[in-house]
């Protein structure tokens, strides 16, 4: 097992454009909950040395990917659970049995699902599409997130304004989707909506949007679809 003190050693993630990448964005939050200082390689999504400039760091040429100092962690859900397991009085799972078990299951099946939401939506922070109307499966989508999202809240939710009360590893998992709901303006129950909003005005969140803000990379194809202002 590594020590921590050669997990300390040279901790970089490595990371997409914060304007777009939501798979970056569920590892990034992972670490900032812990409270972990490490440095970031941000490197622009879509472009001709994309592929290649990630390789360089992980080998699945995907982000994120946390480069410890004899160890690269790839997948976001994988970052997830490495920090909650070497930072654990960061609770970043619930305590109780039930409840973590509800809430891997829910981090789970936004890895795996939604594709519809995620393809028909993309995650932006630099603008919205208050016009979208989502189709069928869209619909569908929106629905079980609804759902599942209701159903944490009042089974596992009454000690905080989290998913399962306290700021868990479900609540990262379903971050992107915060903030694909806030451009497009998809109308939600009280419940989501709550949520929503919660996780949008977390500090980090807010930090993330910022610096997301402030690079210069952009994504025309998204940029000219989403091009209302979110403010």
């Amino acid at each position: 097992m590594l020590s921590l003190k050669a997990i300390m050693a040279t901790p970089t993630l490595i990371l997409g454009n914060k304007a777009y990448s939501s798979w970056s964005l569920r590892g990034w939050l992972a670490l900032t909950a812990v409270g972990w200082d490490f440095s970031e390689v941000v490197i622009p999504l879509r472009q001709s040395d994309t592929r290649t400039r990630i390789l360089e760091h992980s080998p699945t040429g995907k982000v994120p990917a946390l480069v410890l100092a004899d160890l690269v962690i790839s997948e976001s859900l994988a970052i997830c659970e490495w920090a909650a397991e070497t930072f654990p009085e960061a609770s970043l799972w619930p305590t109780d049995p039930k409840a973590r078990a509800m809430a891997r299951s829910a981090a789970s099946e936004m890895h795996a699902g939604f594709a519809a939401l995620r393809k028909a939506v993309p995650m932006t922070v630099l603008g919205r599409h208050p016009d979208f109307t989502p189709d069928a499966e869209v619909a569908a989508d929106i629905r079980r997130i609804s759902e599942l999202w209701q159903a944490s809240r009042e089974r596992f939710g009454s000690d905080g304004p989290w998913l399962f009360g306290s700021y868990s590893v479900a609540d990262i998992m379903f971050a992107p989707v915060a903030i694909r709901f806030a451009t497009t303006g998809i109308e939600l129950d009280p419940v989501s909506a709550a949520w929503r909003d919660t996780m949008l005005n977390r500090p980090d969140m807010q930090r993330w949007i910022r610096e997301g803000r402030a690079e210069t990379w952009r994504l025309p194809e998204i940029d000219t679809e989403f091009s209302a202002d979110w403010d």
